[in-house]
């Protein structure tokens, strides 16, 4: 299969990430079906596609007809066995439990057509660890964006020893049609590339915090005027989900068994506590009424 052959996209999970990714491929030119079990999650997720094209229109960025063509092409389903049955390419962006994954897969393998290729939106967890829950291990792959994806150029094509070159090839070609940076991971490693540098700047700045070195603000400050970073480590936790940090920390050890791999403590504090950024109006910042 070639990039031609591509006409029907499936996003599997409507969530921050799924919402994202499904307006960007209809934007496009994909016919393209966004899948949650969560109805509320998926009403959100419509919402936001419409205010997000009528948006565009306003600020001149996108021609009324442009728009009506970009709402005709998505669409929002509440069964994968509907979603993905004619997709030619699926991109999943569920939660980062490997498990979830596994069974998501699994289905997707029975439903969606033979020559289509699965692919996971996860930061972290390799598509070798997934491509045996399908009978196409060849065709999974990750395909990393980063949040928010509307914005945000780099897409990582992570290759596992799996991955066959047609789906490699596609993934790129697929990232460059929707105008974002694919960069080729030709190894699967623990943070692909950018995040595996990110957790470095991420464990030093929590443990800065937890040893009372310096304050929240004074971390990011430090990093976005000293380091040229567009946003420090903290802010950026709330931008992408304090939830998310949680929950792949836990998944980390859960593998390794090492306590080190834990979350730190205030990390864990403001996830039971539902603060899990500016989402929930409330993180390592207090955005009030945004």
């Amino acid at each position: 299969m070639q990039l031609k052959d591509v006409k029907k996209i499936c996003v599997v999970g409507a969530g921050n990430m799924g919402h994202q990714i499904c307006t960007l491929c209809a934007m496009h030119g994909y016919k393209t079906t966004c899948v949650d079990v969560d109805e509320n999650i998926l009403q959100k997720a419509e919402a936001f596609a419409a205010d997000y094209f009528a948006k565009r229109v306003e600020k001149g960025k996108l021609t009324e007809e442009a728009a009506k063509q970009a709402s005709d092409n998505i669409s929002f389903k509440s069964r994968l066995e509907e979603a993905a049955k004619d997709a030619d390419y699926v991109i999943e962006a569920a939660v980062e439990v490997l498990a979830v994954k596994r069974r998501i897969f699994a289905d997707l393998d029975r439903i969606a057509p033979p020559h289509a290729i699965l692919a996971t939106n996860s930061s972290a967890i390799v598509s070798s660890q997934i491509a045996d829950a399908t009978h196409r291990p060849g065709q999974t792959i990750n395909l990393h964006f980063f949040n928010p994806a509307l914005v945000m150029k780099l897409v990582e094509v992570v290759e596992g020893p799996h991955v066959n070159e047609e789906t490699v090839n596609l993934s790129i070609d697929l990232c460059n049609k929707l105008d974002k940076v694919p960069v080729h991971v030709k190894k699967e490693v623990k943070g692909f590339l950018l995040n595996r540098i990110f957790r470095v700047i991420f464990n030093e700045a929590m443990w800065m915090l937890e040893m009372g070195v310096a304050t929240v603000e004074d971390i990011d400050k430090a990093c976005v005027y000293g380091a040229g970073h567009p946003m420090g480590p903290f802010t950026l936790m709330d931008l992408t989900g304090i939830d998310l940090a949680y929950t792949m920390n836990m998944e980390d050890f859960r593998e390794s068994g090492d306590p080190s791999d834990l979350p730190y403590p205030s990390l864990v504090e403001h996830y039971i506590k539902g603060e899990y950024g500016q989402k929930a109006g409330k993180g390592w910042y207090d955005y009030g009424e945004k």
